[in-house]
């Protein structure tokens, strides 16, 4: 086996995946081949990764992606080998080793506990071939106690497999102090020995004030700092895991060429297809929470993918954004519609046997004149596809259920291996793709851009992606003791 380290966290959103990322680059700036492991993530933001050996593809956490592209190696599912996509307030559809296992309520979920740790160490075994060194993210925090019994993604793993835990606070929070010796106050034994030090994340100004901080926490814990991490502005760059960072976003200021408005479904999936437009300088992307309308000055909007479209059109309803989307469109305004998003589009989607959720129909915003029936197989592939407007590459990915057909598929946005994907009104004011990562495609993204007086950045967005991984990366040679931390693999 490879040797290993493990970050977990003092609670969720303390910044681990972030962290994972910076290392793992800092590790491959050092020369180790290096390789990104989350036993179980919970997450609608999924990426595409291989299935070794089967030529295939499957699903995993987009954190897992990002860890992967800071190693510099292709993704693959044993890089995080149970993902938990939410479609109700109580239960997931559970995905192992990239491919639907079923769907659980969270009652029954320490039920799957056996045969979900064989395939996150079935998934470790096979990762670590090859490798100097795997940095393990955990979920959540271990101070859970009350699920300690079913855990796999804490200490769970962390005390099966043997890998020394590095416990990471967020001092942006507040209260860093307490929930890092509360948590060492309420593990038991066992899992407390596990934890080697701690780090403390997301510190704005001068370091030197927190000095007695850290000596407390030593105090307290007897745990070894491995030193303070200022809040990085790189990461602004970077795709956020889960959509607990929202309402987080920051405006991008006040020369706004392209305003975008997102109404938050409340099971949004893979939002981060936004990203690349709002990286771009003169467009703000707009993710409007539930209980607010939609601003009647923007200039497009985007209906974002959804774990459950059937339940998500509901929601959508009961907001009154049915009624801002087709007042702006009534005003001449745009409208996309991306993956559920697309579907929403149409006239009618139907779910008769539950794929996709609690099932049933919803009547659509029809502005495509397009129905989605749910399929019990999901579409899960990477494609590449040439735009119907300029003929221009797109390097994207599907993962959906459903299957959308009507008059406006005649009017496709792509061409997949010459078959047509995607529908358009017949005003061209409305559009609907399948295709994740539409937008990370540079020249269609400038092409698009340009159709809204806006130039793009000269340069690329996986170039971006790169350029903020190297500088947290440097921040944390900077900040961290990195030769300690990766000296504590085992």
């Amino acid at each position: 086996m490879a040797r290993a380290i493990m970050l977990q966290g003092t609670g969720s959103d303390v910044g681990k995946s972030v962290l994972v990322a910076g290392l793992c680059r800092a590790a491959r700036n050092r020369g180790l081949t290096v390789r990104p492991f989350k036993p179980q993530n919970m997450s609608n933001n999924a990426a595409i990764a291989g299935i070794p050996g089967a030529n295939m593809e499957g699903e995993i956490g987009r954190a897992q992606w990002l860890q992967a592209l800071a190693c510099g190696v292709r993704p693959t599912v044993h890089m995080n080998p149970v993902l938990l996509k939410p479609q109700s307030d109580l239960g997931a559809q559970v995905v192992v080793q990239g491919r639907v296992f079923g769907e659980a309520k969270a009652s029954a979920y320490g039920a799957l506990k056996e045969q979900l740790l064989a395939a996150v160490m079935d998934s470790w075994r096979k990762l670590g071939e090859g490798a100097d060194l795997v940095i393990v993210e955990g979920a959540g925090s271990p101070a859970e106690i009350n699920l300690r019994d079913r855990d796999i993604a804490n200490m769970g793993f962390a005390t099966r497999a043997g890998v020394p835990v590095i416990l990471v606070g967020d001092i942006d929070r507040g209260g860093v102090i307490a929930a890092l010796a509360g948590t060492h106050l309420i593990l038991p034994e066992g899992d407390r020995a596990a934890i080697e030090g701690f780090i403390i994340n997301k510190f704005r100004g001068d370091v030197s004030l927190f000095d007695a901080g850290l000596s407390a926490i030593t105090r307290f814990t007897g745990w070894r700092s491995f030193g303070v991490v200022p809040w990085l502005p790189q990461v602004a760059h970077l795709p956020p895991e889960d959509a607990v960072a929202l309402d987080r976003r920051a405006a991008a200021g006040t020369d706004v060429r392209l305003r975008i408005a997102v109404p938050m479904l409340s099971r949004i999936a893979n939002f981060d297809d936004l990203d690349p437009l709002g990286s771009e300088p003169g467009v703000e992307v707009v993710f409007v929470p539930p209980g607010r309308a939609l601003p009647r000055d923007a200039d497009l909007i985007v209906l974002p993918g959804t774990k459950s479209t059937v339940a998500d059109m509901g929601f959508l309803r009961a907001q009154g954004w049915d009624e801002d989307i087709l007042r702006h469109h009534g005003r001449g305004g745009s409208v996309i519609g991306l993956c559920g998003g697309f579907q929403m589009l149409g006239r009618l989607v139907r779910d008769p046997e539950g794929h996709d959720g609690a099932g049933g129909e919803e009547k659509g915003l029809g502005l495509l004149d397009v129905d989605t029936v749910m399929a019990a197989e999901k579409q899960v592939r990477g494609v590449m596809a040439l735009s119907v407007a300029g003929e221009l590459p797109i390097s994207a990915y599907e993962i959906h259920m459903g299957r959308t057909s009507g008059p406006d598929c005649a009017r496709p946005v792509a061409l997949v291996e010459g078959r047509p994907e995607g529908a358009t009104s017949a005003d061209g004011r409305v559009w609907g793709t399948y295709l994740h990562g539409i937008f990370t495609a540079d020249a269609y993204r400038r092409a698009f851009l340009a159709g809204y007086g806006v130039q793009a950045a000269s340069a690329g967005y996986r170039e971006r992606l790169e350029t903020a991984l190297d500088g947290i990366a440097d921040a944390l040679e900077q900040h961290l003791d990195c030769t300690g931390l990766f000296a504590l693999a085992r």
